[in-house]
């Protein structure tokens, strides 16, 4: 028996097929070879069409299907972007474009809505302000958009939406209620006050289950398309970071996991529910979570991480060369770049910043000293000291990053980055052969029962690698990080 794991990301979709019992990728397709679009209209705007995250699941589904028939899926995963907003008609057919996770332009409504229901209040019972979540996204639409939004049948997000089209079934998670801001933690119920103060009718919010369990089943038409039996359930959805603390084993308080995307984020788990007073790192349901067992995920996530280190590869080395060569490159300067600091806040509003949208910057280069390898570790750099000034704000919240576990991935790849990344914040690093699509096809395991508990759904997971920190950088680290730090306040004043 095999086990199908959907990654909704938004460079690309991955899709990877888990035989049940040995728990190894027999296969896996990432599609598009190229990097997915994201439209912006506007400044701090992104969208992106579901219809093209669904093509290329179903592309991904149909190069695996070539070696390995769908008729031995038995069961289905799906980990997608967070945050997102898809607006679906009574035929249930996208209305518009999804508004995404980076997506900018509901944070003034956000605020709006903190000081109108309550800091205190927002506080106590959602562990988040509004922000620029999902709700608050959809209240933009309804403001600016008001024929669209009289259209609107249900919301949902990016997960969501390819389990209805897997089958015929809108229905979300209390995880995902959460990411959307319309969880109330202190209650153990729906936040409709949030969308009470919006004007959001209750309708418009779809059915809700819990993310390790049978929610759903593919319908006939999945079958004809892809093979996929009717009936195969879809037995986990999660939003990618709950997920890629999941697919490491990461569901314990005080376990922490961490990725390096197109966004950077730690994820650790806890079990009493506590709110950031400035909602600059936030609070989610996590995948296990159960009344009688609370598991939450504090998240700190930075927009600008991957796509500064993309940004680089396209526009400083010119696509010259490759992450690889750049990491070596990038190693050739010495630790703390000779003074040079990047600040990688250059893809919208920064939620650990307050968010606020200060883009991203190269700072205090010398023309006869820096070089492209200065510029290249000091990005890393920067995105590093932007996980330690996030990490320094969960710790109030009564994480310990004693450890760190991550997938050897990304920007996990690169030796310089986590090195300085685990001698900066004095935790080891762990490094695991998963990634987000293995995790959901593990998850959709374990949630339809064909694993009986999580160390059976685990057993196979092994550590590749362990990152120390290193002492003697330590030093030329911290007061690097310091002059960093300073330059960040002072932008955001």
């Amino acid at each position: 028996m095999k086990s199908l794991g959907i990654d909704i990301g938004s460079s690309s979709v991955k899709v990877s097929l888990l035989d049940i019992a040995t728990g190894a990728c027999v296969a896996s397709s990432t599609n598009p070879s190229q990097e997915m679009p994201i439209e912006a209209l506007r400044s701090g705007w992104a969208e992106q069409d579901p219809e093209m995250w669904w093509r290329y699941a179903v592309e991904g589904i149909r190069k695996i299907a070539t070696d390995h028939p769908m008729r031995e899926v038995a069961a289905i995963g799906i980990t997608y972007q967070m945050h997102g907003m898809v607006a679906l008609s009574k035929e249930h057919r996208p209305l518009r474009k999804a508004i995404i996770w980076c997506d900018s332009r509901a944070v003034e409504i956000g605020a709006e809505a903190l000081d109108a229901i309550g800091r205190d209040f927002c506080l106590a019972h959602t562990l988040n302000s509004p922000g620029n979540f999902t709700a608050s996204k959809l209240a933009w639409v309804k403001r600016n958009e008001p024929e669209l939004f009289a259209e609107i049948d249900r919301f949902i997000l990016p997960g969501d939406y390819i389990a209805y089209r897997l089958s015929g079934r809108v229905s979300t998670t209390v995880s995902g209620l959460s990411e959307q801001i319309l969880w109330d933690f202190k209650e153990e119920r729906r936040a409709d006050f949030v969308a009470d103060y919006y004007g959001i009718p209750h309708t418009m919010i779809p059915e809700t289950g819990v993310s390790i369990g049978i929610e759903a089943r593919t319908d006939a038409g999945t079958e004809a398309l892809l093979g996929i039996p009717e009936g195969t359930p879809i037995a986990y959805r999660a939003g990618d970071q709950p997920n890629n603390a999941f697919s490491l084993n990461v569901m314990e308080a005080g376990e922490i996991a961490a990725t390096g995307g197109t966004s950077g984020v730690v994820y650790g788990v806890v079990d009493t529910p506590k709110a950031d007073p400035l909602s600059r790192v936030n609070t989610f349901v996590h995948v296990n979570h159960r009344p009688e067992a609370p598991r939450y995920g504090i998240l700190l996530c930075i927009n600008g991480t991957g796509c500064l280190n993309s940004w680089m590869r396209r526009n400083v080395v010119r696509e010259t060369l490759g992450y690889g060569e750049m990491n070596n490159l990038a190693a050739q300067a010495p630790v703390g770049s000779d003074g040079l600091l990047v600040l990688p806040f250059g893809n919208g509003a920064e939620r650990v910043l307050g968010n606020r949208t200060t883009g991203a910057a190269i700072v205090g280069i010398d023309l006869n000293r820096h070089t492209t390898a200065h510029i290249l570790r000091a990005a890393q750099e920067g995105i590093a000291y932007s996980f330690r000034y996030g990490i320094d704000l969960m710790r109030d919240l009564g994480l310990k990053p004693d450890v760190i576990r991550a997938g050897k991935a990304n920007l996990f790849l690169s030796p310089l980055f986590r090195q300085t990344l685990a001698t900066l914040t004095g935790a080891r690093i762990e490094l695991f052969d998963t990634d987000g699509s293995l995790g959901a096809a593990r998850g959709a395991a374990l949630g339809a029962g064909f694993y009986k508990s999580r160390e059976e759904a685990f057993a196979s997971l092994r550590r590749l690698e362990t990152i120390e920190p290193r002492e003697a950088d330590r030093a030329i680290l911290e007061q690097s990080y310091e002059a960093w730090k300073r330059e960040v306040e002072r932008r955001i004043g």
